[in-house]
């Protein structure tokens, strides 16, 4: 099996962004390409069609290698929860928290068991893997038990290409500063430079980019200006290079941006739409009067309600729907709308009961059991009948409250035709749902779009539109092409398909 492996001199160099092309590129050229990642740390996940929970960027990574997601693709997956510890997701499944200083020492030798299997595994069914790594392979205090970079490099021989961002500054210092703290046998696998982020001229650049070649001995295969950063969306430090201005945008969606917001890839289809302005809203900034409020996912559900509560902006959420506002809730977000949390058992970190925001009439329990699940269903809201996809990934019992018990005096109807997925109240002011990925659901996103635009009065957006998905080919495509133009793939590549020739 073939192998490339993508490291960078920092985090956010861009690794996710080229191995994502590469994928598209190689598989283009008749490979059976799989991405992987080892070890991954991030909150935005994906649940494979297995049930297996996956980082999200490596489903991007399959898609973009026209394969399905597969739990293989990413055998670890820590989901930090803000107390210096994280949930630990072994080869798709939630097997436990840890404390970040006891990880190493007690999961190091069951983590590079689960990361060989799992190559094993993908050399079965695939030709070429593009690997990525993670911050950077030459964190000299980690080398010993990283589990990600240059180990994972080695194991396959890979050739590996070293990304850098130039936009930071020092980017030849980060690029020789890097190479002169690996060790010998993973410098020589370097075979290729990236310089990532170039805004300027080319050649301004090249005569570093001559004495980078001549100091290295390694060639600098691509100078990749400033592209899309859509994909694929690591942690919520991307949400801070995000550019929501748009000159035709009608509409304004507030999300709500929470200390351990999960799964904002969801609003990405939102952010595709050249109508609609998002913008990310922190606790103690002004929530002002957008045409919709989001609560998103979280990790911790229960804190980050806290949070909400203490900050003032769980009451300007409150005062906003009492004002007429549109207030949508996915997962976390949904189980914060309800009147309470409970979380018996302390599996957040915080045991007992809390009050909720009191928005809609559900009570929901923090269970250990976690749901993780593809789901298809149809629409009874906004229009009846449509056809919905998307995944459930949570923890947590959630029930109806009883209408007389209800703290709310308003009437519910539920969201979809699967009665467990949702529900709506019955001005459509009030949405709440479990499943990720709605809005990649093109006719229901512009339906419920076309809910906030009339009341501004504005005309109707067309509904029949494609799924996310379709429009996603499409970047990934567009993607895979600029990177082509810029990148030369020749010292990464055996000389055939077969390994010796052409």
């Amino acid at each position: 099996m073939q192998a490339i492996m993508v490291v960078g001199t920092t985090s956010h160099a861009g690794k996710s962004l080229v191995a994502t092309a590469l994928c598209r590129m190689l598989s283009r050229r008749g490979w059976r390409v799989a991405p992987f990642k080892g070890q991954n740390m991030a909150l935005n996940a994906y649940v494979t069609n297995a049930g297996a929970e996956i980082g999200y960027a490596q489903a991007v990574q399959a898609w973009a290698a026209k394969v399905a997601p597969q739990a293989e693709m990413n055998p670890i997956l820590l989901k930090p929860q803000g107390d210096m510890t994280s949930q630990v997701v072994l080869r798709g499944r939630a097997v436990g928290r840890i404390a970040a200083k006891d990880y190493y020492e007690k999961f190091f030798d069951t983590g590079w068991q689960a990361i060989q299997e799992s190559l094993s595994r993908l050399e079965q069914e695939f030709d070429f893997l593009v690997c990525e790594g993670a911050g950077s392979p030459a964190e000299i205090n980690l080398k010993h038990r990283d589990l990600t970079n240059m180990r994972v490099a080695k194991h396959l021989n890979a050739p590996t290409v070293l990304v850098a961002d130039i936009e930071r500054g020092g980017v030849f210092a980060h690029i020789v500063g890097t190479l002169e703290l690996l060790d010998p046998d993973e410098r020589q696998l370097v075979k290729g430079i990236i310089i990532n982020k170039f805004r300027g001229q080319k050649d301004i650049l090249q005569p570093g980019i001559d004495w980078l070649q001549e100091r290295t001995g390694i060639p600098v295969i691509g100078v990749l200006p400033m592209l899309n950063q859509a994909f694929p969306a690591e942690d919520s430090l991307s949400l801070l290079e995000r550019t929501t201005n748009k000159a035709n945008a009608s509409i304004t969606i507030a999300v709500i941006k929470l200390p351990h917001i999960s799964n904002f890839t969801d609003f990405d289809p939102l952010e595709s739409e050249e109508s609609v302005r998002v913008r990310y809203v922190s606790p103690g900034e002004d929530l002002g009067y957008p045409d919709a409020v989001v609560l998103p996912g979280t990790k911790t559900t229960i804190a980050d309600m806290l949070v909400l509560q203490r900050s003032g902006l769980a009451e300007a959420i409150q005062n906003y729907m009492h004002a007429g506002g549109t207030v949508l809730g996915i997962c976390g977000g949904f189980q914060m709308m309800g009147e309470y949390l409970a979380d018996p058992e302390g599996i957040e970190g915080q045991d007992g009961r809390y009050k909720g925001l009191q928005l809609v009439p559900i009570r929901t329990v923090i269970t250990t059991r976690k749901i993780a699940r593809q789901r298809e269903t149809s629409s009874q809201y906004p229009q009846l009948g449509l056809p919905i996809t998307g995944y459930e990934l949570h923890q947590g019992r959630t029930q109806l409250v009883a209408p007389e018990e209800a703290t709310s005096s308003l009437k519910f109807d539920f969201l979809f035709e699967d009665k467990s997925l949702g529900i709506v109240d019955t001005r459509q002011a009030l949405w709440g749902t479990y499943l990720h990925g709605l809005f990649d659901n093109g006719p229901w996103r512009r339906a419920w779009l076309n809910c906030l635009r009339q009341q501004r009065g504005l005309g109707s957006l067309p509904t029949g539109v494609a799924n996310f998905r379709e429009q996603r080919e499409i970047m990934l495509d567009g993607l895979a092409d600029e990177v082509e133009t810029y990148l030369d793939l020749a010292p990464l590549l055996p000389s055939s398909k077969g390994g010796t020739g052409g």
